[in-house]
């Protein structure tokens, strides 16, 4: 019951990746954030600057995704070293929320909005509700 539930949290996150993958590209979030910070700069290097992010952000989510996937395969296959994997994913996986969410660039701003910097730490959640219940050993029957 614990691995089907880790498994559901695993699911879980892999859609809240999905969906932090794709806000950035449905809002004009990232551009009004960089013309704030940079007023100076014109349409085309607002354009430029949103599209470097886009790309990253576009690269994260797909790791992000292999990952996911790659977890719930080897928690339902049983593998040994899920539980571990889940734990290591876990920690990078909030490493990186943490960073966009956190790290400032050259405008002495944060890098990301805070509003797609929160969404995409949403994954985190669901990652860690994977581990706790990774964590827990079974109940005798």
């Amino acid at each position: 019951m614990t691995k089907t539930r880790a498994v559901a949290a695993i699911y879980a996150g892999l859609a809240l990746t999905v969906v932090a993958t794709i806000v950035p590209f449905t809002t004009r979030l990232l551009a009004d954030h960089i013309r704030a910070g940079y007023p100076a700069y014109s349409p085309e290097q607002v354009d430029a600057a949103v599209s470097t992010y886009l790309v990253l952000l576009s690269v994260v989510g797909a790791l992000g995704v292999v990952a996911w996937l790659g977890t719930a395969w080897a928690v339902r296959a049983g593998k040994r070293w899920a539980r571990a994997a889940t734990a290591v994913l876990f920690v990078v996986g909030t490493g990186i929320g943490l960073t966009g969410l956190l790290v400032t660039d050259t405008s002495g701003d944060v890098g990301l909005p805070p509003a797609l910097a929160w969404t995409g730490l949403a994954p985190c959640l669901a990652a860690l509700v994977a581990v706790v219940l990774l964590g827990r050993r079974p109940r005798p029957a």
